[in-house]
């Protein structure tokens, strides 16, 4: 089931990316990209506010993020790809917390996952380990390696 990804509705609710960055998309693209390697799903991301004469679409594997000119917003584009995509929205997720784009989702009949609950998700299929544990090692492990590699050695 392909994706529909509101990006930054999306970039807020993900820990460590914040909307005052200047990369935020770029942060958001790169973690997308992961999911959608791990996932074998498609996606399809939009942004705001293209830079004038940036608008376009650019494809990143199964990912493709749309960047939407200025005189229209990622919201309205996401509700007209959905009426695009007729009674074949209900094989598509939405994920966005704007209750206008989840309620065009509903009528299409797509599945509808909030950001927050989506970025918990994308977890799951994240190889930062950041604020990860690290494993744990006894006193008596590094001991026997110790003594194992100091044995090499000589």
């Amino acid at each position: 089931m392909p994706y529909i990804i509101d990006g930054h509705n999306l970039i807020p609710a993900i820990s460590g990316i914040s909307l005052d960055d200047l990369e935020d998309e770029k942060h958001l693209i790169q973690i997308l990209q992961e999911f959608c390697q791990k996932s074998r799903k498609d996606v399809t991301v939009y942004f705001d506010r293209a830079a004038s004469g940036h608008a376009n679409a650019q494809s990143f594997g199964r990912l493709t993020a749309r960047f939407v000119r200025a005189d229209i917003t990622a919201d309205e584009a996401i509700m007209k790809h959905l009426r695009r995509l007729g009674r074949e929205g209900r094989n598509w997720t939405v994920v966005s917390s704007d209750h206008e784009v989840q309620n065009a989702a509903k009528r299409s009949q797509a599945r509808v996952v909030s950001s927050q609950e989506f970025a918990n998700q994308l977890k799951q299929f994240s190889t930062d380990k950041k604020g990860g544990e690290s494993p744990k090692i006894s006193e008596s492990e590094v001991d026997e390696w110790l003594t194992l590699f100091n044995e090499e050695e000589e």
